[in-house]
C-alpha cells in the first residue's frame, strides 16, 4: 500500500470533497480517499499499481485543478 497527498484547488465545500472522493474511488486499486477542502488536499491510499498521473488526471477531468509544488 502507498499513500499519496495531492494538492487541489477549487474544492470549496463538502460536496466538492464527495465529488473528488467518488471519482477517485472508480480507479482500480484505490482503497481509500479523503478529500479536505479546508486544506485543499486529497489523501489517496492505493495499491502500488495506481499511477499518480491517473489520479491527477481524474481530478482535473471533473473540474478541479491539481497544484504542482
Amino acid at each position: 500500500m502507498k499513500e499519496l497527498i495531492i494538492k487541489v484547488e477549487g474544492m470549496v465545500c463538502s460536496g466538492c470533497e464527495n465529488r473528488v472522493q467518488n471519482a477517485l474511488k472508480t480507479i482500480k486499486g484505490v482503497e481509500k480517499v479523503i478529500a479536505d477542502h479546508t486544506n485543499g488536499t486529497v489523501t489517496v491510499t492505493s495499491n502500488n499499481e495506481v499511477e499518480e498521473d491517473a489520479l491527477k488526471e481524474k481530478i482535473e477531468d471533473i473540474g478541479f485543478k491539481v497544484k504542482e509544488d
